[in-house]
């Protein structure tokens, strides 16, 4: 067979990354190395995968049919891995959890390093940061196999499992110097209107993407993330909802300042989600250790039993 793995994997990381030095410093080779493996796979295909007419690796119509099924094959490679491995050791080739941006996957680190403690043989353990619809998304689009943070309906498709881990209050904010931190309240829809909103771009890449927090023609600044967008209205770059966990901090510096707007962002509520289909020994540790850790949980507002956001215990 002409084709290999590998040389999809190659193609795969130049696609990603733009260019041929940037594919071998994510793949850890030398770009004479990627540029072999590209010229040996087109030689032997008889086809031209990349234009290097730009600056930037482009796919040719037929790389690109190439790579799209390509991919497929790597994943069900990985797969075949995968389950292999877990067949006779009960341990994953690879753990991917995907962490909401509210959260943040440095939270993890403490976790992580309990982990690499343990007798566990998981060699790959991979963290992506997800936004609104993204954690929920990267389960479906089987780029994660455990989410933190998930919010909303989950899919019918693939089987899924989950537990509550507790409700995100928002709060709107202004910084304190904005025209609106001395703004009469509740402040009205017009004037909201009349300033710039900032907010977090929905990460998902399947399902349709969510937006929320800015009105009809309403100027908006879009950011990568929520500590981008925290610094943004800081700044008085913009105004917003934010979470409670990560503006209070700046409010009580006097930096932002609390306003009422006249509606209430409904609290968010989080839960940690997995698919049924790739449990093993990694995913079923991380489980039990993330239903009471301590530095997610302390972010969220405990769930009552009625199923609503447990009472406001604060002095």
């Amino acid at each position: 067979m002409k084709l290999t793995l590998d040389a999809l994997r190659v193609i795969d990381a130049i696609d990603a990354t733009g260019s041929f030095a940037a594919a071998g410093d994510a793949l850890f080779r030398v770009p004479s190395a990627i540029t072999y493996s590209v010229r040996k796979l087109e030689e032997d295909l008889g086809v031209t995968v990349f234009d290097r007419s730009g600056r930037r690796a482009k796919l040719t119509p037929a790389g690109r049919e190439l790579l799209e099924r390509g991919r497929r094959l790597l994943a069900d490679a990985e797969g075949l891995e995968d389950r292999v491995r877990r067949m006779a050791t009960g341990w994953e080739t690879e753990l991917r959890i995907a962490v909401d941006d509210i959260l943040g996957a440095a939270r993890l680190m403490p976790l992580l390093e309990a982990f690499y403690a343990t007798a566990c043989q998981t060699p790959r353990i991979r963290l992506l940061t997800e936004v609104y619809g993204g954690p929920t998304d990267a389960l479906a689009d089987n780029r994660a196999d455990l989410a933190i943070g998930v919010t909303g309906e989950l899919p019918q498709q693939p089987p899924l499992r989950s537990i509550t881990l507790g409700w995100v209050p928002f709060v709107f904010c202004v910084a304190a110097d904005h025209p609106l931190a001395e703004h009469s309240e509740p402040i009205s829809t017009d004037h909201l209107r009349a300033v710039r909103a900032v907010v977090v771009s929905d990460t998902s890449r399947t399902l349709p993407g969510r937006s929320s927090g800015f009105l009809p023609e309403q100027d908006v600044l879009s950011v990568p993330s929520l500590a981008a967008k925290l610094d943004a209205q800081v700044r008085g770059l913009g105004v917003g909802f934010l979470p409670t966990c990560l503006a209070q901090p700046e409010i009580d510096a006097g930096r932002l300042v609390q306003r009422d707007v006249g509606i209430q962002r409904e609290p968010a509520l989080f839960k940690l989600v997995w698919r049924a289909d790739r449990e093993g020994r990694a995913l079923d540790w991380f489980v039990r250790k993330l239903t009471s850790y301590e530095p997610i949980t302390d972010l969220l507002d405990p769930v009552s039993a009625a199923g609503q956001p447990g009472p406001d215990t604060s002095e």
